[in-house]
């Protein structure tokens, strides 16, 4: 498959691809003499487990450990459970700090409200 072709069929741009293969999650593509990039079906897979980690909070370094982990075939539940509890406690740290900022923004907006605006320093 080509490049472009990589792309339609994950959902994703160029750019994405050329950007994953540059950051290890995709194994760099054959080229054909002409230059253009080869890829096999494979590609489409793994962009989507990818975006899929991603989406779940996964960092893109953390998707390409957990990538080589399945590669070298030794990754199972039990011993990559971890990293999804990383992703949960990274998560529930996140939630903290925008329920507290959210608690933040009620106050000065209560305020604003009656005429104590800290935005402005009234």
């Amino acid at each position: 498959m080509k490049i472009g072709q990589v792309a339609r069929a994950a959902g994703v741009s160029v750019d994405t691809v050329r950007f994953y293969e540059r950051r290890g999650v995709l194994p760099a593509a054959p080229r054909r003499p002409s230059g253009y990039r080869v890829f096999d079906g494979s590609a489409v897979d793994r962009i989507r487990s990818a975006k899929a980690m991603q989406e779940l909070g996964f960092t893109l370094e953390e998707v390409v450990d957990a990538l080589r982990a399945h590669d070298a075939g030794d990754a199972t539940c039990d011993s990559e459970r971890w990293r999804l509890e990383a992703v949960v406690d990274r998560l529930d740290a996140r939630i903290a700090e925008l329920t507290s900022a959210r608690r933040g923004a009620l106050e000065s907006l209560e305020d604003c409200r009656s005429g104590r605006c800290r935005l402005v320093g009234g």
